[in-house]
């Protein structure tokens, strides 16, 4: 097994991070344009490199170059020439791309139920009383044994919720109609920004995005995240649920010779925007145990500020990039960052900071005893392989010879709650007499169920569907077939 350090920098010394502290996560800090990306790459392919899986969000379209060798630019020459590199290899890495609209990568899903009511209300942008209203709707479903896959399934139920919520009121609860309303509107917003294409099966297996090649590299999973990126929100709750769904599934392995995934966490600073304290406590766990499932996570974003304390003070390994101080808030984030190193007597940390070349940083890895080793002002290595984007040729290469390829391109659809409550419907209603001429007749809870299932397949009118078995379904944590 490779637990060689990982040589990332070079300054006064050669500075390296050491596979076995890299599950205690990290930090790359800087402002843009100061060299985060480069950084990022170059930490991707040493973890490949030692045979360690990566994930990582693609925000600017650039982080498939990793697919291909680098090529010696006037630049990175320069740079190797500078670190006394010697002979330095180019090299690519095993790429999966993977896309949550399908078309720049494998689709990426979950489902309905897997996302959880607690996420799906962030996604939602939905208040306290709503989030109560949609976790009601989701013990409704949970207790009638109705899955949720996709959004015309979360759709059905919230209509049958709401068409009879009098009748729930001694078993749940009053559920607020106002509320129903307001989710389902919300929900078409949501349509309309292409989350139908985030919810659905199959759903993604976590271990398709831990695997090694025949060489024994770790392959590094992109998700194309330049579109996503409009809808912020979207996107970092997604990221969130890959994380929370990681810490659930994995096993315990205590203290291992290396990770067993690294998870970087682009624009990390959107995960923090407004969100609720019951959310950030759920992220603070997460974050603080999934070390122990071999899990590494490494935050990027321009100010160590973006992150939380409790957060913040569990990242071990860091990598500051240059910060600008124009104004007083700036100046007192750079003092804010410079006091998170561990004193190096040789320099006037507050100050370098502003000075830092692009592609130069300060960076404090754990040593052996996982302690933060002090600050050094160092060059970032240049990367083995291309910086920058590939053509759609070479992009399309990638997704076809993938062994994924066929898979998740393939769109079923089980039977779910959108299904189930339409087919009892339709049998309540074939047992209801004809109905009498004289007089308005109170509704019963049948015709109500009969026009519930009608209004969700009317808002599917025109909608083709795949039918099919397969998929799968995460119950917490175990998983349904």
């Amino acid at each position: 097994m490779d637990i060689t350090p990982l040589f990332v920098a070079k300054g006064e010394k050669e500075i390296y991070m050491l596979p076995q502290m890299s599950n205690r996560h990290g930090l790359i800090a800087g402002a843009t344009g100061t060299g985060k990306t480069v950084t990022l790459q170059v930490l991707a392919q040493n973890f490949s490199r030692a045979g360690v899986p990566v994930f990582m969000a693609d925000v600017k379209g650039d982080l498939a170059g990793l697919s291909q060798p680098g090529t010696a630019t006037t630049k990175i020459a320069e740079r190797i020439k500078k670190l006394n590199l010697g002979d330095y290899i180019f090299s690519p890495c095993p790429v999966v791309c993977w896309d949550v609209f399908g078309t720049t990568g494998h689709p990426v899903r979950t489902t309905i139920s897997e996302m959880g009511p607690l996420l799906l209300s962030r996604l939602l942008n939905l208040n306290e009383v709503q989030s109560g209203v949609l976790s009601l709707v989701f013990k409704i479903a949970d207790d009638d044994g109705l899955l949720l896959l996709d959004l015309k399934d979360l759709r059905s139920i919230l209509q049958y919720a709401g068409d009879n919520a009098s009748k729930f009121i001694t078993e749940y609860g009053k559920i607020s109609t106002a509320s129903i309303g307001t989710i389902q509107r919300s929900l078409l917003v949501l349509e309309e920004q292409g989350a139908d294409k985030l919810f659905g099966e199959p759903a993604l297996d976590l271990y398709d995005m831990i695997q090694t090649d025949s060489n024994g590299q770790g392959v590094i999973n992109i998700l194309s995240s330049d579109r996503l990126m409009q809808y912020p929100k979207m996107y970092a709750t997604f990221l969130l649920w890959l994380l929370s769904e990681l810490f659930e599934q994995l096993p315990e392995v205590g203290d291992q010779p290396k990770p067993k995934l690294v998870f970087f966490f682009d624009e990390a600073h959107l995960l923090f925007n407004d969100t609720p304290d019951i959310l950030l406590e759920k992220i603070e766990q997460v974050v603080r145990l999934i070390r122990s499932k071999g899990v590494g996570v490494y935050f990027v974003t321009q100010n160590p500020t973006d992150i939380p304390d409790k957060i913040l003070g569990q990242l071990g390994n860091r990598v500051q990039h240059a910060l600008r101080a124009f104004s007083a808030n700036d100046q007192k984030a750079v003092r804010a960052a410079a006091q998170t190193f561990r004193i190096n007597p040789k320099l006037d940390i507050e100050q370098v900071i502003t000075q830092l070349e692009v592609g130069e940083a300060l960076i404090s890895m754990l040593d052996e005893k996982g302690s933060p080793g002090v600050v050094e002002r160092a060059y970032i290595l240049p990367p083995r392989s291309q910086i920058g984007p590939i053509a759609a040729d070479q992009r399309d290469t990638i997704i076809k010879g993938s062994v994924l390829f066929g898979h998740y391109e393939n769109l079923v659809d089980r039977e779910s709650a959108y299904e189930l409550l339409k087919t009892k419907a339709q049998q309540v209603m074939s047992q209801i007499p004809a109905p009498k001429p004289a007089g308005r007749q109170r509704e019963s809870v049948a015709e109500a169920m009969v026009k519930s299932a009608a209004r969700a397949a009317a808002s599917q009118a025109g909608r083709a569907i795949m039918r099919g078995i397969f998929g799968t379904l995460f119950g917490g944590k175990k998983r349904l077939f």
